[in-house]
């Protein structure tokens, strides 16, 4: 089984999310699947096989498999650019369909994925509560004009807007209580965020559900963020950047087209680095 290192949404030569990916003739089986995800130790790696005029994709991460992933799409765009040439590629995920378009861009490769559908809502008294205490926080840490909610873009996240940029960096929390909680919640990361201006979000993602502390750069929360943020009349212009993974030294880059279509798919692109 040969496995391909590529770092997603890095800042040009440097960052980036690590995914394995694993292009085959046949789906291992998922035991297989999840065990080579663990030897990897990457937040995700994901498994592709080709089905006709599509290729089917699993997500693992190196304790659980997972609906969707950004990074590993991000990074699967470009294995395939890799292998079959630049273009658009259909993907058939274990709840739907989506795209990712892989393309080499100068001495490294870029590729942009369509999310699944996005939906969001305000999250329950008791699962807020439960957020709040992970981290330590309070009601008068959060924006005053995005409240805490339950998003979801192929997966389902949990979303506190920050006030301030501090407290995002300051991101603290027990990992075996926010493993529990995630996975109680079915929170796949948990999504701590401040807005800088509008069109530009700095964010930290914890991802105990998966077995990893905090994930660098996250594709599919970063489409669940931009779908939630059309939904409540955020002045996002269309298009918004995310800046992910500084706080751990690891630079992260990502951007989100925002169409008006309520609900709608949302484009993710960035860069990706052979490792």
């Amino acid at each position: 089984m040969k496995i391909q290192r590529i770092a997603a949404f890095s800042d040009g030569a440097i960052g980036g999310n690590p995914a394995g990916v694993v292009l085959g003739e046949t789906m291992p089986e998922a035991a297989d699947m999840q065990r080579v995800a663990g030897e990897v130790g990457f937040s995700e790696t994901a498994f592709a096989v080709r089905e006709g005029d599509h290729w089917r994709v699993r997500y693992f991460s190196p304790e659980a498999e997972v609906p969707f992933c950004g990074h590993a799409t991000i990074a699967l765009g470009a294995a395939l650019a890799i292998r079959h040439g630049e273009g658009v590629y259909s993907l058939q995920l274990n709840n739907g369909t989506i795209s990712v378009e892989g393309r080499r861009d100068g001495e490294r490769y870029a590729a942009a994925l369509q999310s699944p559908p996005t939906e969001s809502e305000p999250l329950a008294p008791r699962a807020l509560a439960d957020a709040l205490s992970l981290f330590g926080l309070s009601e008068a840490d959060l924006h005053p004009e995005v409240a805490p909610a339950r998003i979801h873009a192929g997966a389902d996240h949990v979303l506190l807007m920050l006030k301030s940029r501090e407290a995002v960096a300051a991101m603290r929390y027990g990992f075996a209580r926010g493993q529990q909680m995630a996975r109680a919640h079915g929170w796949v990361t948990m999504l701590l965020c401040h807005a800088e201006t509008p069109q530009l979000l700095h964010t930290r993602n914890a991802f105990a559900y998966g077995g990893v502390y905090e994930d660098p750069a996250t594709g599919a929360a970063t489409a669940a963020l931009a779908g939630h943020l059309r939904q409540i009349g955020w002045p996002h212009g269309g298009r918004i950047a995310v800046h992910q993974g500084d706080d751990m030294g690891v630079p992260c880059r990502l951007w989100a087209d925002i169409t008006p279509e309520a609900g709608a798919s949302i484009r993710v692109s960035g860069a990706a680095r052979v490792m």
